[in-house]
């Protein structure tokens, strides 16, 4: 694929001036965990383990997400199982993710800084599976067989808005158990029922036949606050499934990041990825429809998505770049195509791996985003420049939104909008 080169792009673009902008601080109250690991540990107590034999081995699922501690959180787990007379072993649990390969399971923990090392126990990584049952639905119930081959299975997971759809449980431990530890054939086949009955009904049908025909004794939970630290740690046993997990997903709801605006010009994000959400940028965020029958906020509502890079952690993977209106080339070569494709396969979210436009520099990318929003002025122009959509606690905003007042929203010094020779964007300090 050709790109047109700079000076075309420039002889189709208007020249705008563009806006000053502010440092803000958003900090809503919210609660934290002191110590997520002892939390976490403490946390093991409340699993079914009484009949695990001693010295039975036990399967521990964890999955691609960025979670804040996750490192401390896991091995503090994978320890307070030992110590139990347990014998630990971590299995991924993230579907298709990673490139539906063992290895690339294996890199994708590794970026979270979950290695066999760091964990103190071995990972087993394959990606074979086998059918457990029926749903109720009728779909065929997958789990890993590196799960299986333990006395018994355990999750630790993230509780929070799901990115494509409402229920009484979305993001969480029956969600990694029925898909996550299902690799990318029960990711699939739950997919392939959710959207032809209800992701709700899809992920509780599968996770019911797991709970009655494998070993699993729940999993730990993690709600996190508005800046992404634990908000609260809470052990699961799997007969308690789903109902607590719908109890910590309103106080994850209430907790979530989320921008004070309601409408937007323009949305700057400079980094997308997996770690971040499972859509790249969430779309509890940035409000935009993520995949066929999926649901979501309506605002805020933002005429113009920029995207400007991708997290280290996700190796290329830009599932979900598809929301965005524009970034660069230099973006779009860093694309695993297998990756996405892959992802968007499973999943059937075609949308998420839709390339935007790409320009050869930020400078026309931002260039464009704000001339085709409308009547421009750079004195009443609504843009907001955030680091990723899980990071929402420090950010930019343009002199428009900067003057105005808004909850929990501190405005700090101006700064002014500078381009190197490449066009890359950087801010100068007045």
């Amino acid at each position: 694929m050709e790109f047109p080169d700079a000076s075309t792009i420039d002889a189709a673009l208007d020249t705008v001036e563009f806006p000053a902008f502010a440092e803000v601080s958003y900090e809503p109250p919210a609660p934290e965990i002191d110590d997520p690991a002892s939390a976490a540990g403490e946390a093991v107590a409340d699993l079914a383990l009484e009949e695990v034999p001693e010295g039975g081995t036990v399967a521990v699922g964890l999955g691609s997400r960025g979670i804040h501690a996750i490192d401390r959180i896991a091995r503090a787990v994978v320890e307070e199982i030992g110590s139990r007379g347990y014998d630990p072993v971590v299995v991924p649990a993230m579907g298709s993710h990673g490139g539906a390969s063992a290895e690339g399971q294996r890199e994708t923990l590794a970026a979270l800084g979950l290695t066999e090392s760091k964990l103190g126990c071995p990972i087993d990584a394959r990606m074979e599976t086998e059918i457990v049952g029926e749903s109720a639905l009728g779909q065929p119930v997958h789990v890993a067989e590196a799960a299986l081959a333990a006395d018994a299975v355990c999750v630790v997971n993230r509780i929070k808005p799901h990115t494509s759809f409402r229920a009484p449980i979305e993001s969480g431990l029956c969600k990694m158990t029925a898909i996550g530890l299902g690799k990318q054939g029960g990711a699939a086949r739950t997919h392939e029922y959710a959207i032809e009955e209800d992701y709700y009904e899809a992920i509780t049908a599968a996770f019911d036949v797991i709970r009655r025909e494998t070993p699993h004794v729940g999993g730990v939970a993690v709600v996190e606050n508005f800046y992404d630290r634990p908000a609260e740690i809470s052990g699961i046993p799997a007969d308690e499934l789903p109902d607590r997990e719908a109890d910590l997903l309103e106080r994850a709801r209430e907790y979530m990041p989320t921008l004070p605006f309601e409408e937007l010009d323009a949305l700057v994000i400079d980094e997308v990825g997996k770690d971040v959400s499972g859509t790249g940028m969430d779309t509890n965020v940035v409000a935009r429809t993520p995949m066929l029958g999926a649901s979501g906020p309506d605002e805020p509502e933002i005429g113009r998505v920029v995207v400007r890079g991708l997290t280290e952690a996700t190796h290329g993977n830009g599932h979900g770049i598809g929301l965005a209106d524009l970034t660069t080339t230099d973006v779009l070569e860093e694309l695993d195509l297998s990756q996405m494709y892959t992802n968007g396969l499973t999943s059937g979210s075609f949308e998420l791996d839709r390339l935007p436009m790409a320009l050869p520099t930020e400078e026309q990318a931002l260039t464009a985003a704000l001339s085709s929003s409308g009547r421009y002025d750079p004195d009443t122009v609504r843009v907001a420049w955030i680091p990723d959509t899980a990071h929402l606690s420090s950010f930019r905003v343009s002199a428009a939104l900067a003057d105005e007042d808004y909850e929990h929203l501190t405005t700090g010094g101006r700064t002014e909008l500078a381009f190197d020779d490449g066009g890359r964007a950087a801010f100068d300090e007045e």
